[in-house]
């Protein structure tokens, strides 16, 4: 029976997602101290972890379909063809996987925010390095101004 290898991939992915959530917590850190070297770093690491887990995530979807014969099977329909000690082993490393996606979703959310934020100001600062012109149409030099017509700071005629 596959049911004790499903338990073990589903403990494969708890330790993964567990892994994925310490890195998400310094990239909060690495996002806050500005450091993109850091950060690009982190990603590759982070790749690298997400592609372990879609790995045991297709290995669980085929052990679940071997279990139940469903071609789509999920963790409840295979708590429905085990023993009770497995299907109890089964709702825990449930419950457990939900719990740290969950986490690593809402420290994720965190750091979209920070990015967010830190692209605000990135934007802001350009925007008060080169100011936007006053009209954005055009008229005429003259039209509309008092006193002495607008010079250019470079003189054309010298």
């Amino acid at each position: 029976m596959s049911a004790p290898k499903l338990i073990d991939v589903l403990d494969t992915m708890n330790r993964l997602h567990e892994m994925l959530y310490t890195l998400a917590e310094k990239k909060t850190d690495i996002i806050k101290q500005n450091d993109m070297n850091g950060l690009d770093q982190l990603l590759k690491e982070e790749q690298k972890y997400v592609a372990a887990i879609n790995t045991m995530e297709k290995e669980r979807q085929q052990l679940a379909v071997e279990l139940t014969g469903k071609a789509d099977a999920t963790l409840t329909d295979c708590q429905e063809v085990v023993t009770e000690q497995e299907k109890l082993k089964l709702q825990a490393m449930k419950e457990q996987l939900a719990a740290k996606v969950t986490k690593l979703k809402e420290q994720n959310e965190l750091n979209q925010q920070l990015i967010y934020q830190s692209l605000q100001f990135v934007n802001m600062s350009m925007s008060l390095m080169r100011p936007q012109p006053e009209h954005a149409t055009y008229s005429h030099p003259t039209q509309g101004q008092t006193g002495q017509p607008k010079r250019s700071m470079f003189d054309s005629q010298a």
